[in-house]
């Protein structure tokens, strides 16, 4: 079958056997690719010289590319992209793009090409983040972003964040990605502490989120709830878990939209502690589902 396939790759003038892939025209090609995925594309640029040429076009890459493309290449310095091909310019915006001095990052996924955004806790408003008896910053390689902001314990939890953006046209979700627990490496491995843990199983803590057309949504759920966790087998304490706040939709990418993001618990009849906060995700709905854990 492997010498079967050798002899189609290479066509009639190679085989002598009859017409192969390689006698398809180029452009019949490159119009096959537009109903292909990018790593699919490029699997496929190994076949021969046909499909090598059809995966280095423009209007192939260019269909994948979200319309508005030219709003994420001015986030880059412009000597990184003069005079490069469409499938280059597709690589570079797939690799995070830093926004707001590294606070934010913006990219490509890399199967679809839609848009997606990483928001730090460094870019968010939160409360008593400059008192060191409340929350400390721990360096950390399990961040994008290098770092996250862990709480010791407060009365007033509240984290608050904006951005806006020429979003493309998609249905997204935000998510907060949050860690109960502090946590390590020691000898190697990984190690977790909870004993700053407490207060975030007692009241639901609320996430909220709205746009600048209107759109509104909000969600509670109990960050740390150990007796349930382990009677269902779904544990949270020790893990990073995706905190859904809801979903949005934009129609235009201009004007730029504006989305406002919160979480909080602020009843201040019991103290808070042992959480790390990472970042706030944007991503087009259907795409959460390729992440790891995510909580409705």
């Amino acid at each position: 079958m492997g010498a079967a396939l050798s002899g189609m790759t290479e066509g009639s003038n190679g085989s002598g056997v009859g017409p192969g892939l390689g006698d398809i025209p180029e452009s019949c090609v490159a119009c096959v690719f537009l109903y292909l995925t990018p790593p699919e594309i490029c699997n496929l640029a190994r076949l021969n010289r046909a499909f090598r040429g059809a995966a280095s076009s423009d209007a192939v890459w260019e269909a994948k590319l979200p319309a508005n493309y030219q709003d994420l290449l001015n986030l880059v310095p412009p000597e990184r992209y003069q005079n490069m091909p469409k499938k280059d310019i597709f690589a570079l915006l797939s690799r995070p793009v830093p926004v707001d001095d590294g606070n934010k990052e913006v990219w490509l996924d890399r199967v679809t090409g839609r848009v997606c955004m990483s928001i730090s806790a460094r870019a968010m408003a939160i409360t008593g983040i400059e008192d060191r008896r409340y929350w400390n910053w721990l360096p950390t390689e399990e961040s994008r972003f290098h770092e996250v902001a862990y709480l010791q314990q407060i009365w007033w939890f509240e984290v608050d964040g904006a951005v806006k953006f020429p979003f493309p046209a998609d249905l997204y979700t935000i998510s907060f990605r949050l860690h109960v627990g502090k946590f390590s490496k020691r000898l190697g491995r990984r190690v977790c502490y909870f004993e700053h843990t407490h207060g975030l199983d007692i009241k639901p803590v609320k996430f909220e989120l709205s746009t600048s057309d209107g759109q509104q949504a909000s969600s509670e759920c109990c960050l740390d709830e150990t007796a349930h966790d382990e009677i269902n087998g779904n544990h949270k304490r020790g893990c990073w878990i995706d905190y859904k706040v809801g979903e949005f939709i934009v129609s235009h990418t201009d004007p730029a939209t504006e989305v406002r993001f919160s979480m909080k618990q602020i009843d201040c009849t019991h103290s808070k502690g042992g959480l790390c906060v990472d970042a706030v995700y944007i991503v087009p709905s259907d795409l959460r589902q390729h992440k790891q854990r995510v909580l409705k």
